[in-house]
């Protein structure tokens, strides 16, 4: 049950066309299944627009075109080496699809444990159980 939040930023925003919307939310809804191995079906993606001004590095206003991932996933669902392997392939479908960013492009996975996040009112420990629990 990944969430995935893409924040875009500045120039070029992605509403300008909104084939690349779509190509975001099926690029990286691809990338949580064949990477960290989520479902398809559970994967929610929301992309959201800042203002060109909101974003600074060093307190110096950021020109062009920005962008920043924070994906949510239960916590210990994925190695480390699985969770890099996101970021990398997060970072270069971004490139392929909105081009170069004018700042930096961070993609964070934030783990959450299993009992403090849930999808329609249950939490991820107990959607678990009761998948147990089915299949006993």
């Amino acid at each position: 049950m990944p969430y995935i939040r893409i924040t875009l930023a500045g120039a070029e925003p992605a509403n300008a066309d909104p084939h690349k919307l779509t190509a975001l939310q099926q690029g990286v809804t691809r990338l949580m299944v064949d990477i960290l191995h989520k479902e398809e079906a559970l994967t929610v993606v929301s992309i959201g627009r800042d203002a060109a001004d909101c974003w600074s590095v060093g307190g110096v206003a950021l020109a062009g075109r920005n962008v920043q991932v924070q994906a949510f996933i239960t916590a210990g669902t994925n190695t480390d080496a699985e969770k890099a392997a996101f970021m990398a392939a997060t970072a270069n479908l971004l490139e392929q699809v909105l081009g170069k960013s004018a700042g930096p492009v961070y993609v964070v996975v934030q783990e959450i444990p299993a009992t403090d996040w849930g999808y329609d009112g249950l939490s991820q420990a107990a959607r678990r159980q009761q998948r147990e629990g089915s299949a006993a």
